[in-house]
């Protein structure tokens, strides 16, 4: 017996040409035995009067215009498609499908594919839960955040304008403090929807030229005007729609009724979702959290994400323990790529699960891809796409060093770490040094340094060239550091040069515990011991008769004490001229009355680091970087 082949019955139902392709035929079939010859095209439109009703004929001209120095050929072109010349130019849609897709846009190429869904299938809301629109706030300087600027007591705001299917990272905040909540419910739109907030759901960028894209809201979370959600009847069918929402099938279908690109909540919820059953929801939900959990896994690896463990150059689920630099920078570059293969290979999967969930055909399969064929690819590190491989084994690199930087400031007690030996303290480049050895213990630590200087010596697009360790932190951190945290640093490279110039004095500190009393003992402990060593050495050099010694060294002090005056009139809160200007260096708190405003240098961190950061701007004393 011959291998017996399985027959999808639902799929061959649901196809909408079905029952014309069969009907079609048996109409010339029976014209025929009456000795009437009918043609394929009679035959349809006797079948469409019948069964349709009215038609609606839609011409797609467009690409008929001609570009410049071309002739418009669509007048030509619309005579040839009524004598039927020319094919896929003409689209007939029965009048009655764009009374089943309430409200649409005159999506014609769509509307016959899919009206038989509408019909048949129930909307997202109510059958499978809520689409809301959440809070909008007027001041975003006042109520957000960056997670890692702040204290406690600030909620995860869903306020996403990049594009990442199934998972990614909410690094806002918004102040959900007890004391400012009253205040909040009155900015904006207050609290709409307040209900839903905190419970776990889907979330979605409000506009994209991408398309459409959905990620996993965990619970904790308030909603925004711009990152509005998805709440499910039940938490069950959260992984069943995250992976609905994420397919082509579902991007095609919401395209009938969109317009302009904007993706509503009115919208979303009238999105017809079929009711597959138990295994193959639980089949669609599985792959859809596979590809969110292999994403997040990988997340780990983000300094700034609330899942960071240690970069992956570090971390032995991708590496050798005993392994090289370069060894590592290999490992990883597989590791990557066969983590996109596999989240790929996941997501052909799930298209081709929904595709079979809604009963599409073939043809229309091919209709929904070509559609489609622009979207991005699923790959596990989003914010490197598009780039080549030596520009992520470089980032690789400089990832680790400003892990090391970060491991060598918390850990400082005061959180200021000067960059040359002050005040008994050694400087950040001999601190970073022993920092690698113990991230890389039973390995030669001058070796290891080799390894990462042979790899900061390449040329590399985007990537300042270094010559060792010190260069690049003299050089490079702060406005790497400044990019990587969103030009929200939380370590402030002071310095008394800029540019890349060399400096006499330089200082990262913290800006967590960069409180006054830091300020007085960054100016009377550290800079006040480098200004005198200067003078000291200034002396030395006077007194053996080194001239242009004695000069550079004069120098230094020199620099050093304008650095010490800037500082001053930081702590001071100096100012002259209109208030803001470029010669007032107080902490100006836009929302906050001026008898409420810090006297002085005494930020308070959850005033954040936009407006803590500004007078250090002013005075022309951060290394390169500027926030913005």
């Amino acid at each position: 017996m011959g291998k017996k082949r399985r027959v999808d019955i639902r799929a061959i139902l649901a196809n909408p040409d079905l029952r014309r392709e069969l009907m079609v035929p048996t109409i010339q079939a029976t014209q025929a035995r009456e000795g009437i010859e009918t043609t394929r095209s009679q035959a349809e439109r006797a079948y469409y009067v019948v069964t349709e009703g009215e038609r609606t004929a839609f011409f797609d001209l467009e690409r008929f215009r001609g570009g410049k120095g071309e002739p418009d050929q669509r007048h030509d072109m619309f005579v040839r498609v009524l004598r039927e010349e020319v094919e896929n130019v003409r689209f007939d849609v029965a009048r009655r499908d764009f009374g089943t897709i309430q409200g649409t846009p005159l999506a014609y190429g769509r509307v016959g594919l899919l009206a038989h869904i509408f019909r048949e299938a129930p909307p997202l809301e109510p059958a499978w839960g809520i689409a809301r629109q959440g809070k909008a706030t007027s001041d975003s300087n006042r109520w957000l955040r960056y997670r890692w600027e702040v204290s406690e007591g600030w909620a995860t705001y869903v306020k996403t304008d990049h594009f990442s299917r199934f998972y990614t990272p909410f690094d806002i905040v918004i102040d959900w403090r007890p004391e400012h909540r009253m205040l909040l419910s009155q900015d904006g739109n207050g609290l709409p929807n307040q209900q839903y907030y905190m419970k776990a759901g889907l979330t979605w960028t409000f506009r994209s030229q991408k398309g459409f894209n959905a990620r996993l809201m965990p619970e904790g979370c308030v909603f925004s005007q711009n990152g509005m959600a998805i709440i499910t009847n039940s938490t069950e069918d959260i992984g069943y729609l995250l992976g609905v929402a994420n397919s082509r099938t579902f991007e095609f279908i919401l395209g009938t009724l969109i317009s302009f690109g904007a993706y509503e909540a009115g919208v979303l919820k009238r999105v017809p979702i079929e009711d597959p059953g138990h295994e193959r929801r639980k089949t669609i939900a599985s792959i859809a959290f596979s590809i969110h959990d292999a994403k997040a896994q990988w997340d780990q690896g983000t300094e700034t994400s609330s899942k960071f463990h240690v970069p992956w150059i570090l971390d032995n689920n991708y590496v050798e323990g005993v392994s090289s630099i370069q060894e590592r920078l290999v490992m990883l570059e597989m590791v990557e790529q066969g983590g996109d293969d596999r989240i790929q290979s996941l997501y052909k999967a799930l298209n081709n699960e929904v595709y079979v969930l809604y009963g599409i055909p073939e043809s229309t399969r091919k209709i929904i891809e070509e559609t489609l064929v622009q979207r991005p690819p699923e790959v596990l590190w989003p914010q490197m796409e598009g780039k080549s491989a030596e520009q992520k084994r470089m980032e690789h690199v400089w990832r680790l060093l400003s892990y090391a930087v970060k491991r060598v400031v918390k850990a400082d007690e005061d959180g200021i770490v000067p960059f040359s030996g002050i005040a008994g303290e050694p400087g950040l480049v001999d601190r970073v040094r022993q920092e690698l050895g113990a991230l890389f213990p039973g390995r030669d630590i001058n070796q290891v340094e080799v390894e990462i200087v042979n790899e900061l010596k390449r040329s590399v697009k985007g990537y300042r060239r270094c010559g060792g360790l010190s260069e690049w932190l003299d050089n490079v951190f702060f406005e790497y550091h400044c990019s990587l945290y969103k030009s929200r640093p939380i370590f402030w490279h002071t310095a008394s040069g800029q540019g890349t110039s060399p400096f006499a004095f330089g200082a990262l500190v913290h800006y967590h515990c960069f409180d006054k009393n830091r300020m007085a003992k960054l100016r009377g402990t550290y800079l006040r011991d480098a200004i005198e060593e200067f003078r000291r050495e200034a002396a030395l050099a006077d007194k053996e008769g080194r001239t242009e010694d004695r000069m550079e060294w004069q120098a230094k002090v020199e620099e050093a004490q304008a650095l010490d005056r800037k500082l001053q009139w930081i702590q001071e809160g100096y100012h002259e001229g209109p208030n803001g200007g470029d010669r007032d260096y107080r902490i100006l708190t836009s929302w906050k009355d001026p008898d409420e405003r810090p006297k002085g240098w005494d930020p308070d961190i959850d005033d954040g680091v936009k407006v803590n950061i500004a007078p250090f701007e002013k005075a022309g004393i951060l290394r390169v970087a500027k926030v913005t």
